[in-house]
């Protein structure tokens, strides 16, 4: 797959959930998008990334 620009090599469809919460991002603070798709917070325990994804995550950060 393709995060956020870079490769990276997952041997199974993964739950884009748990994919999420093993990479160390706070559900709360970021958004996702799979190969051009907004992906709804409420949607992220119901899809699968595979390896041909190419997924982007942003994290918010406050500031001014």
């Amino acid at each position: 797959m393709r995060l956020n620009g870079t490769d990276k090599k997952i041997i199974s469809p993964v739950n884009l959930k748990i994919f999420i919460e093993e990479e160390k991002y706070d559900a709360l603070k970021i958004a996702v998008e799979i190969n051009g798709s907004i992906i709804p917070r409420s949607e992220y325990a119901s899809v699968m990334i595979s390896d041909n994804d190419v997924v982007e995550i942003v994290s918010f950060v406050g500031g001014g």
